[in-house]
């Protein structure tokens, strides 16, 4: 079974997407989630000037081969743009392999582990008051667990917190937006907001916070520390992960469980966090990280160090990225949670899916491959615009992570 065509399709419904669609000379087709936040006609050119070529005419079965060719025959290895690709073109040989076998991924990964893959939605508000609006919506619908972020008091804008509730998009401008930020404000005010959700809803709801890479080692330390009343599931991204020795000292300060890793695009940038146990979830991104092929891999080591999966879904992730999870997410067997960001209706109806949320979980279909399609005439209705994600500041005006 060979392929004879790649496919580069980049579609605006709502935020922009790159999808990759192979063709094979046996009538079956298989896409991939190529999309990077903010540099996305970087990875579309990745493919279509450098990898769309080297596709044809190659034997669609050979996954890890054609894994191994892109990432060792490149020489330039790993970065964003060269994974994202990579991930692309792995995950739609795997939707083409489930479709030739007539099975959905996940068992050719092993089958099943689990009947429905535990989710987490997003809660957001302006105050302490919107914020427990909003974590009580989403208990109606049934989630047994909730990101939170809460506007920072003095702050023009924070970091999580939208008036669109359920479709939140930070790339939302055609030229960054400035953001201000403070610590010291923010490490006085957010343990306020766990307290009162412990108080209005117990320990009924597993609560979880992003902090976005924001703070020092010793700030992430206190601030883990003075959450440690409140029964957090995870704090996520607490510092920057370039210097990992950081971790170790949130560890020695705190038993919070710490999440990190959707910036990740490779094992190599999280074997230190696993290994030596200094987080308790990875978070990294089946089309950030190489695909199903890499991603289980990173799994796999986790595993053997008492490290769950908590993988990034973001509405910067298309349905076929969202599905890969899934996927993934249902065969392996250190599954902690997956995030879940609603896509708009104009996302689900240029990706048809067949995957579907019920009590606070996402459940697969049982199509072969996996289950999730691009409509291309529908993709054609919405063209790529520019967006970018903004750029935040200190309060002195000196640039500091977003």
């Amino acid at each position: 079974m060979r392929i004879t065509e790649a496919r580069v399709i980049v579609t605006c419904p709502g935020r922009n997407f790159v999808t990759l669609k192979l063709f094979t000379d046996d009538g079956l087709t298989g896409v991939g989630d190529a999309t990077l936040n903010g540099r996305e006609l970087a990875v579309a050119s990745y493919l279509t000037d450098h990898v769309c070529r080297l596709l044809v005419g190659r034997d669609a079965h050979l996954i890890e081969d054609t894994w191994q060719y892109l990432y060792q025959g490149s020489y330039w290895r790993r970065g964003p743009v060269t994974m994202a690709a990579i991930a692309a073109v792995d995950t739609a040989l795997w939707d083409i392999k489930g479709k030739a076998a007539g099975l959905p991924v996940y068992q050719l990964l092993g089958g099943r582990s689990r009947e429905g893959v535990l989710v987490y939605g997003h809660a957001n508000g302006a105050s302490v008051e919107e914020v427990i609006d909003e974590v009580a919506r989403y208990d109606a619908m049934g989630y047994r667990a909730v990101r939170v972020q809460c506007a920072i008091p003095g702050l023009s804008d924070t970091y999580g917190v939208s008036t669109d509730k359920l479709f939140y998009e930070p790339a939302d401008s055609p030229l960054p937006r400035e953001t201000r930020w403070s610590s010291e404000s923010y490490l006085d005010f957010i343990p306020t907001v766990f307290s009162a959700l412990r108080e209005r809803f117990g320990l009924h709801m597993r609560l979880l916070h992003d902090v976005h890479h924001r703070l020092t080692p010793i700030e992430a330390a206190r601030l883990c520390k003075s959450m440690e009343p409140y029964g957090l599931l995870w704090i996520e991204d607490p510092i920057r992960e370039e210097l990992q020795e950081g971790f170790r000292l949130i560890r020695q300060h705190t038993t919070v469980p710490i999440a990190t890793g959707e910036v990740f695009n490779s094992i190599w940038d999280c074997t230190q966090l696993i290994t030596e146990q200094l987080v308790d979830y990875i978070r990294v991104a089946v089309s950030h990280a190489g695909g199903i092929t890499h991603v289980r891999r990173i799994f796999q080591l986790a595993d053997l160090y008492h490290v769950r999966s908590g993988s990034h879904g973001a509405t910067d992730l298309s349905p076929v990225s969202l599905a890969a999870a899934l996927h993934v997410d249902t065969a392996i067997p250190n599954f902690g949670i997956q995030e879940y960001m609603r896509h708009t209706p104009a996302t689900d109806e240029v990706f048809p899916h067949s995957y579907f949320y019920n009590d606070g979980e996402l459940h697969l279909g049982d199509e072969p491959g996996l289950g999730v399609d691009i409509d291309e005439a529908a993709a054609a209705r919405f063209p790529y615009r520019p967006a970018y994600l903004p750029v935040n500041r200190l309060i002195d005006g000196t640039v500091h992570s977003w």
